[in-house]
């Protein structure tokens, strides 16, 4: 018969350790800034989510303006690429005949 008359008290700290266990997880995801999530499985984050928002939209305007820097760049070497090659030609000509001239 013990073994029955234990059963509440084992099922009580089971209990127990099983809502400490969620405290201890939700304290660590806070702490360390992870996201919580809510019983649909949707990330909530804590109240100091505001200044998260702030960092991370300085560095999406950072991003942003790199991105236009390449694109400039990426637009100066495909100009090079394509081009012809006829105006290079003509110019080592034509510094070519200026040399000869000297």
């Amino acid at each position: 018969m013990m073994p029955f008359e234990m059963t509440g008290e084992v099922i009580a700290i089971v209990g127990l350790a099983g809502v400490a266990g969620w405290v201890l997880t939700t304290w660590l995801r806070i702490k360390h800034g992870y996201p919580l999530e809510n019983s649909w499985g949707k990330a909530v984050y804590p109240k100091d989510s505001e200044e998260r928002v702030k960092l991370l939209t300085q560095e999406n305007a950072q991003l942003r303006a790199e991105l236009a820097s390449i694109k400039d760049r990426l637009g100066n070497v495909e100009r090079i690429v394509t081009d012809s090659g006829y105006a290079l030609t003509h110019e080592i000509e034509t510094l070519r005949d200026r040399q000869e001239a000297n």
